[in-house]
């Protein structure tokens, strides 16, 4: 059933329309930026005036640039040194992503913008990873929900990581 349940996952996303703007999930609160649109990151023009509150970057490296670019502004940053490699384990940033992006979200005007070099794997994979946490979606839905508002491709080191979050929050939910 597990086979079953990856190859329905693989589908979801095959078949989802790509998009090449930045999309919102549901609001303009939660920006998962594209590649076409990455490098708002690091224009603080452009994000005061989309007024984002928060950066959670999920290709952080030292020579990117990192919180320090931000200070002396109100955005709040969160780097993650991720690699877009099937080996890559990502599971350990789930939780402490998916809270960084509740905590924005959860404040008066928060707005968040999840970013990482194309956007389509990292950043989608950690959204995804918050969708289910905090919303309590299954992996199936989360995907659906992302791929209504924009096109993702986590890689399938990532997908794997994924279905196992999914399997350990139904039984959670379940006990």
């Amino acid at each position: 059933q597990q086979g079953r349940f990856r190859l329905d996952i693989r589908k979801s996303l095959l078949l989802g329309q790509l998009s090449t703007g930045s999309g919102y999930l549901g609001s303009p609160t939660l920006t998962l930026c594209s590649r076409l649109h990455r490098d708002i990151a690091a224009n603080r023009r452009e994000l005061a005036r989309l007024r984002i509150t928060h950066i959670l970057n999920a290709s952080h490296s030292r020579w990117r640039g990192g919180a320090e670019y931000y200070e002396g502004t109100a955005i709040h940053y969160q780097g993650i040194e991720a690699h877009d490699s099937p080996s890559f384990d990502m599971s350990p940033y789930f939780y402490p992503a998916a809270d960084f992006i509740h905590q924005a979200l959860s404040k008066s005007g928060g707005r968040i913008l999840v970013h990482c070099a194309v956007g389509v794997s990292r950043s989608a994979t950690l959204v995804l990873a918050y969708l289910m946490i905090h919303h309590h979606m299954t992996l199936v839905e989360a995907i659906k929900t992302v791929k209504d508002h924009r096109g993702i491709i986590p890689n399938r080191g990532f997908l794997h990581q994924l279905v196992t979050l999914d399997n350990s929050l139904r039984l959670k939910r379940r006990a």
